[in-house]
């Protein structure tokens, strides 16, 4: 908001005596000001409704080509708080103060000051091609508005301030009168209207100078600022110059060993007379004009000195010069205490504010780059434009180099050049990105900045057109190489075109624009290579699928064939096996479990597509892997489809969803085996432990199960609805994953709890569960349960399969395997698997056979096999098992009549 004009026209220069009490028409002007900008209105609903619909269609246009409308960013939302507008009191700096000069504004924010935009023509620029990018704030350079709280006035000659920041020894207070009445007019103007007049710093100190010269009869006074560079040093700014009748810029120097002896000791320095001190310099061909000279520091409250003021000539009553007092001294260091504690509080504030500023940049930039964008250069354009209106930059400029790894010192080629500009169009400003001819754009300080890899700003070029860039590099985080180069060009004023120096703030911000342009590069390489990627995975399934694919021909043999009976094949036998069955037979003997189960008419199978899939998934067992193949495979589903269909009871507890699941999981339980166990795929750290983490291969035959009933003319379960699919898969992956031992052996005392029970409630999902699994690990270790001869030739291929990777582990970890994996234990076989029927299968099938009688035959033919082995390790087998041969076969026949009893019995039930 605007102070009342009549109080501003009673504080500008050359109205009245400087330092003199306002009038009392003015003052009521001022009260009246102040009582206005205490209260503020906030915006209206209707006004920021309208600020809202512009900003969402700006936003919009981001992702069009059209040209929008630039929408306006209205900068004048009042402050509703009135302590919002009263300047922090004496509060902690935060290191090093660093001034700002007198061409420096506190540059308004809409969050904080409301302002009247004046309206100035759009400069003008050359014919290109432009795309509309973002409407950003006004830029508005004028003063902060700061206030003080009030307090009771008080003589600033008296040496008892009780807000200066160091308390002189108290004097007489006639001896050191102010000359002006009892209170001091100028800390009385500045506590009663703040600091709402004051143009900026530099007339600040203005009113303060001429204020304390009248008071000390000076005839001139200067004073300057300590100002941080950007090579970590500190220098002398002037911000008021001498103004001594007959002073020139060479007496300003002469006094520049004065001031910087003032800073370096923090006292006050008082030479009575000039020429005879050789503190004060002057060359013997010069004269000087310069008396008397008094100097006394600016500090802050931590007692750092952070400027100088000097005052020169003191003339008497008689007009003739005189040497500066002590009185004087105390005097002009009691102004300058509070003068040194308002800049203190300016530098806070404006430090504060340029804080709000950098923190509210960040937002946006983080809010852009969460967003999706349909090609990083928007992105980087959008980030760019953010920075553009807080740091006042006409131009902006992300490099990108061609080769993102190497940076030749002789040769610097920029693949991509994003190119912002910003354009005045009366209160508001609109930055277009320039999309065609980029010839015209230097790339040189990127490139230095490039080979440096550190910021470069330009403020102290020689070259004064060059005073105004700024760049900085973006990193890569991972391998620190410089990826990108970011930059600012012709930092402008409201007031002027002249161009500025970027200051530290501007630096901060385009090295925060650094940093997120980093992040952006980043991840528009991580979306590149995750795309590649995606596109190969592609290319692989693709490939996959052609030749895990039966052929056509073998489809059509296979849908043509007549298929056996069940009885034909023997798969209605727990002691099944398919040793020295032709391969098309086990196809069938798959397609014939499917057919007695009824499951092509329950779920609307394609015969065809049944086919192909039951030939692509023997395809997808490797043929190189001793155990673990096709063969094996189509065991384990023999043995659950024996189980299901020796007794209604497992049909009548499963629904028709769960026996289809049951069969599909046993036959690609193992699919794609490689031969080796998990703990030897994690230990090698194989892609697939990295990709699955835990039972590795139970997910991978999953994955692969899944990935062949998408196949095209495999989908065996497209006839089901998406309920019942979902269902299905679900309870696949579960059965799949039941296979890994350490599963059964964390839910085996569960499930053998269940068999001691009197009655066990089936309809429960979760006992359902456990059955399913229980009877996954029971038929994946049916082996056990062959006769004699086939339970022999299958642990010899286990055991081979073992062996092999134990040699592996051998040889890759430098480690002795376990003793199962370890061939020279291949004598202990018979032990080893006496132990393992003990500890892992004997329990299971004597669990299952109490819960259901009609799979005794596996616990029954698990004991014979011990026996055997037993034997076998005790080293009797010799004519002994010849005999239990016999016994075997004799037993064998007993077994086939009861069992055809007991079909009998069950039929005529």
């Amino acid at each position: 908001m605007q102070g009342n004009p009549e109080a501003n026209e009673s504080m500008e220069p050359g109205s009245g005596t400087p330092g003199a009490p306002p009038s009392s028409e003015a003052a009521a002007a001022v009260e009246r000001s102040i009582r206005r900008t205490e209260v503020a209105p906030s915006p209206s609903p209707n006004k920021r409704r309208s600020w809202e619909a512009k900003y969402t269609a700006t936003e919009r246009g981001w992702m069009t080509t059209r040209i929008l409308p630039a929408p306006t960013f209205h900068a004048g939302r009042p402050i509703s708080d009135p302590q919002a507008e009263m300047a922090p009191r004496l509060l902690k700096s935060m290191g090093n103060l660093d001034i700002i000069s007198h061409k420096d504004r506190c540059d308004s924010q809409a969050s904080h000051d409301g302002h009247n935009p004046q309206t100035t023509a759009p400069r003008r620029r050359a014919s290109v091609t432009l795309t509309p990018y973002l409407s950003a704030p006004e830029r508005m350079d004028h003063s902060s508005g700061l206030s003080f709280s009030p307090c009771s006035p008080v003589c600033l000659c008296s040496n008892k301030l009780p807000l200066a920041p160091s308390i002189q020894p108290s004097m007489d207070q006639k001896s050191v009168s102010c000359g002006l009445g009892k209170g001091c007019p100028w800390l009385i103007g500045l506590l009663g209207e703040g600091l709402r007049c004051m143009g900026s710093v530099a007339e600040l100190c203005q009113e303060a100078l001429n204020h304390a010269g009248e008071l000390l009869a000076a005839e001139g006074a200067t004073l300057s600022l300590v100002r941080k560079v950007y090579d970590g040093g500190s220098d002398l700014e002037e911000v008021i110059a001498l103004t001594a009748i007959g002073c020139n810029q060479a007496h300003q120097k002469q006094l520049q060993g004065v001031m910087e002896l003032v800073l370096a000791t923090g006292s006050p320095i008082n030479l009575r007379d000039a020429h005879k001190d050789p503190r004060f310099k002057v060359d013997s061909d010069q004269r000087s004009t310069i008396r008397t000279v008094l100097g006394v520091p600016l500090m802050n409250h931590k007692r750092e000195v952070f400027g100088v003021v000097i005052m020169v000539n003191k003339r008497n009553g008689s007009g003739y010069h005189s040497a500066f007092t002590t009185v004087d001294e105390k005097v002009l260091s009691n102004h300058m205490d509070v003068l040194g504690m308002v800049l203190e509080n300016i530098q806070l504030y404006e430090s504060s504010r340029q804080e709000a500023k950098r923190s509210q940049a960040l937002v946006e930039m983080a809010q852009v780059l969460s967003k999706k964008h349909h090609s990083f250069e928007v992105l980087l354009s959008k980030m760019a434009a953010t920075i553009m209106p807080f740091t006042h930059a006409q131009y902006c400029t992300i490099f990108i180099p061609s080769d993102l790894n190497s940076v030749s010192k002789d040769q610097i080629v920029f693949s991509c050049v994003i190119h912002l500009e910003c354009e005045e169009l009366g209160a508001t400003c609109q930055i277009y990105r320039r999309e065609h001819d980029i010839s015209d754009i230097d790339p040189s300080h990127a490139c230095q900045t490039m080979i440096a890899m550190e910021t470069l700003n330009m403020a102290k070029s020689t070259v004064e057109s060059e005073r105004s860039i700024i760049c900085c590099p973006v990193r890569n985080e991972r391998s620190e190489n410089v990826i990108a180069v970011c930059q600012l060009m012709n930092k402008r004023t409201r007031d002027s075109d002249e161009l500025e120096p970027f200051n530290r703030y501007d630096e901060r911000l385009l090295e925060d624009l650094g940093v997120y342009c980093g992040l952006a590069l980043q991840y528009a390489h991580t979306v590149k290579i995750t795309e590649a990627r995606r596109a190969s995975i592609e290319v692989t399934e693709e490939v996959l699928a052609y030749h895990i694919t039966a052929a056509e021909q073998d489809i059509k043999a296979l849908q043509e064939a007549p298929i056996p009976s069940a009885e034909s094949l023997n798969i209605l036998d727990f002691r099944f096996s398919d040793f020295g069955l032709p391969e098309d037979a086990t196809t069938q003997a798959t397609v014939r479990m499917f057919l007695d189960l009824n499951l092509l008419q329950d779920f609307n199978i394609d015969y065809k597509s049944l086919c192909q899939w039951v030939l692509t998934v023997r395809r997808g067992y490797r043929s190189n892997v001793p155990y673990h193949n096709w063969s094996h495979a189509l065991s384990t589903a023999q043995s659950m489809f024996a189980m299901l269909m020796a007794t209604d009871q497992l049909q009548s507890i499963f629904s028709r969803l769960e026996i289809l699941a049951l069969m599909i999981a046993t036959l690609n339980h193992d699919i794609d085996h490689r031969g080796v166990s998990n703990s030897y795929i994690e230990r090698s750290q194989q892609p697939l432990a990295q990709l699955y983490g835990h039972s590795s291969l139970e997910n991978h035959h999953y994955n692969l199960c899944i990935f062949i009933l998408n196949n095209t003319g495999s989908q065996i379960l497209s006839g089901l609805s998406v309920e019942d699919q979902r269902a299905v898969l679900h309870m696949i992956k579960r059965a799949i994953l039941a296979t890994n031992l350490n599963v059964y052996m964390q839910r085996r005392g569960e499930f053998i709890s269940l068999g001691e029970k009197s009655w066990v409630n089936w309809r429960s999902e979760k006992q359902r569960d456990l059955l399913r699994s229980m009877l996954m690990t029971a038929s994946d270790l049916s082996a056990i349960t062959k006769p004699w001869p086939e339970q022999k030739r299958i642990a010899n291929l286990v055991a081979m399969e073992f062996f092999a990777q134990g040699d592996k582990e051998r040889e890759e970890f430098k480690t002795k395997p376990i003793d199962i994996m370890d061939r020279e234990n291949s004598t202990r076989l018979p032990y080893m698997q006496v132990e393992y029927i003990d500890e892992i299968c004997f329990p299971l099938y004597k669990a299952v056979s109490k819960l259901f009688d009609s799979c005794s035959p596996l616990l029954n033919a698990c004991e014979r096999n011990r026996k055997n082995w037993l034997l076998l390790a005790e080293g009797t087998q010799g004519e002994k098992l010849e005999d239990h041969c016999s016994l075997r076969l004799e037993t064998h026949r007993n077994e086939e009549e009861e069992t055809a009893r007991g079909r009998e019995q069950l039929k005529q039930d």
